[in-house]
Order: structure tokens, then C-alpha cells, then sequence
């Protein structure tokens, strides 16, 4: 068995692998000089598939694909991710591609202005949501320094109706009739930005992520721009288990596959200062749902740091758990981050990362 590592950069893509559980080569770059926003290994048939969400530059952004782990890559003829011409909108980024659980050949793709998109061939051609473009409160969404981004896509394990999305700085959204029409679902979730008596809106939250675990569907966990969060229902509430932090300001968070009591933050210093907090990396653990939490930081850096950790350059899953920063080094920890070991460096910023065992 092979663990195969995607780290999609500012400029280029590359894939690191290891045969052994341990360590990890890194593989000269694919895509020179081109931003890789959006990263995923679909390994759902029996010829694994990489999708990578690229920005051409001044050619504008699209999505390849490869069926040889990497070698070649494809793409389709026409723009495989692109507004309809009602909408008078131009596609500025793909930030998630995320393989659907429950329908074999379905890929979910986030997209900048805040749209969802849904592929029926595993990836390679894909049609605008329009039930998420067209709701009531779109005129009033607000976009957050990212920009109008959809940056999450939580499909439900076994339920194909159920989907819920995540964007900055509009809020979770939640269908359970597959995209034909959605609810915001953010109560219980402080926007401290917001005036006093205007702190719990409807929707208008700066989510940063949302992670789900497949053995646990209905709970969610979510990193706000002020607050961690467990959803037990699917998003319906919210509570919050970021008291224990000592620093609710990040913006990755993700669940490890062996257990969805346990999860993982990186805590930065704050809103203004986006620094790890005390300037050195420290992956924060839960091992009960967020009750308790516990940093580890044994081989990281000592410090000073000062490049911060994306929201998806972070990634747990049978391979180990890894995150890559800004300023282009990769960690990766297979002891539940207990302890960590350098996988790459000198890369380029980091803006995801993705693991898998082939």
C-alpha cells in the first residue's frame, strides 16, 4: 500500500508518496508556476483519480484530472466549471472538489462568487447548483477577505439529499432535497464583528471550514472566524467548544478518520495578527468532541514562526494527519499528532493538502 500526499501550491502541484508508513518523497513539481487552489484524490473506483482546481492566470481557472497518479492530466474541451450566461457572472476560482460519498460518479465543486457545482462523470464536466445561486438571501451576502468564496462541501455518507456548504463570509447552508432548495443553518454561531443585539444572524457568519467524520454523519465541526463549533444535527445548532483554546482564531480544522471524538485546530494569534500563536506551530488535539483540548508541537519548529496555515492546507485520514504553511513547509504526524516530522520545504505557499492510502 502506498499513502499518497496532493500539496497544491501558489505555483504548482506536487505529490509526495511513501510505501513504507513513514517517509515521504517528494515528487518534482506538476503545473509550474500555476496556483492549485483545490486538491482531491478520489479513490472511489478501481483506478484511483486526481482532480486538481487550477488558475491559469491570465487563461482564468478550470479543473484537471488524471487517471495515472499524476503522470498525465486531462481536461475537458469546453470549461468544465462555468456560470450560465443568466447569472452574467465569471468564474474566479474553484476552491473545493470533493468526491461524494454515496453516488459513485458524483464530484461537488465550490466556487468564487459563492456557487456550487455538481459533476456526473467523476470530475471532468460539471453544471451550476441552481438552487444555491437563486436564494432569497444571495442579494445580501457579503464576502469575506478571501472574497465570496464556497470553500466547503459536506456531503452526507448515505444520504444523497443531504448536503450541506459552507462559505465566507455568508454562513453554513444545508439542503436535505439534493440542492433543489436550502436553509441557512447557523444558530448558536456569535459574529462578534456584528453589532451588539445583531451577533446571531440568520446567516452573515465568517465560517472558515467544517468538517464532518463518515462513521458520525450528523455531527459537524466548524472554525469560525471567532469561535470553534459541534454541530450534532447536521447544522440544525451549534455549540460552542472553543473555551478551552487559547485562541479561537484559526482557520483549518479537521477530524481524524479513526475516531470522530477526535479532531484537530491551529490556533493563530487573532483576527489582525494571523500568526501562530506564541510564533511557533501547535497543532491543537480533542479527544471528546471538543471537551478538553491539548497542543502538541514535538517536532515542529521551536520558533519564532510567523507564516500561517490555510483552511484547507490541513488534512487528516488513513495516511496520517499533515498541514503546510505559507511560507512552503509541509508536517505530516502518524501518531494522531502526538509528534511531527518535516515532509517538504522551500515549497511554495501552500494553499492545500490532501492525503490517501492507494
Amino acid at each position: 500500500m502506498t499513502a499518497l500526499l496532493a500539496i497544491g501550491t501558489r505555483k504548482g502541484l506536487f505529490l509526495a508518496r511513501s510505501s513504507d508508513g513513514g517517509s515521504f518523497e517528494v515528487e518534482p513539481v506538476r503545473f509550474t508556476s500555476i496556483g492549485i487552489h483545490s486538491v482531491a484524490i478520489d479513490t472511489r473506483g478501481s483506478t484511483p483519480r486526481l482532480l486538481a482546481g487550477i488558475e491559469y492566470g491570465h487563461f482564468g481557472p478550470s479543473v484537471m484530472w488524471s487517471d495515472d497518479l499524476g503522470e498525465t492530466w486531462e481536461e475537458a474541451a469546453t470549461p468544465p466549471v462555468a456560470f450560465p450566461e443568466r447569472t452574467a457572472t465569471a468564474l474566479a476560482r474553484v476552491w473545493q472538489l470533493q468526491p461524494s460519498p454515496s453516488e459513485p460518479d458524483v464530484v461537488w465543486a465550490g466556487a468564487e462568487p459563492a456557487a456550487l457545482f455538481r459533476s456526473e462523470d467523476r470530475g471532468a464536466t460539471y453544471t451550476m447548483v441552481d438552487g444555491l445561486w437563486d436564494h432569497p438571501t444571495r442579494p445580501q451576502w457579503q464576502p469575506g477577505g478571501g472574497g465570496l468564496c464556497l470553500h466547503t462541501v459536506i456531503p452526507h455518507p448515505s444520504d444523497p439529499q443531504r448536503i450541506g456548504v459552507a462559505a465566507s463570509a455568508v454562513g453554513f447552508f444545508r439542503s436535505d432535497d439534493a440542492g433543489a432548495t436550502w436553509r441557512p443553518s447557523n444558530k448558536n454561531i456569535r459574529a462578534p464583528f456584528l453589532p451588539e443585539g445583531a451577533q446571531y444572524p440568520e446567516f452573515g457568519q465568517c465560517v472558515h471550514k467544517v468538517a464532518q467524520h463518515p462513521a458520525k454523519p450528523e455531527r459537524l465541526y466548524l472554525q469560525h472566524h471567532f469561535g470553534v463549533y459541534r454541530s450534532d444535527d447536521f447544522g440544525d445548532s451549534w455549540t460552542d467548544i472553543g473555551s478551552g483554546l487559547p485562541s479561537d482564531f484559526g482557520f483549518p480544522i479537521t477530524v481524524d478518520l479513526d475516531d470522530p471524538d477526535r479532531l484537530f485546530v491551529l490556533p493563530l494569534h487573532g483576527d489582525v495578527d494571523r500568526t501562530p500563536l506564541g510564533y511557533r506551530y501547535q497543532v491543537f488535539r480533542s479527544d471528546d468532541a471538543g471537551g478538553t483540548w491539548h497542543g502538541h508541537s514535538t517536532g515542529l519548529p521551536e520558533g519564532p514562526v510567523h507564516a500561517s496555515v490555510l483552511r484547507d492546507a490541513m488534512s487528516a485520514g488513513p495516511a496520517g494527519v499533515f498541514f503546510g504553511t505559507r511560507d512552503g513547509e509541509v508536517y505530516g504526524s502518524a501518531d494522531a499528532g502526538e509528534t511531527w516530522s518535516l515532509i517538504a520545504r522551500h515549497l511554495p505557499d501552500v494553499l492545500c493538502v490532501r492525503a490517501a492510502v492507494l
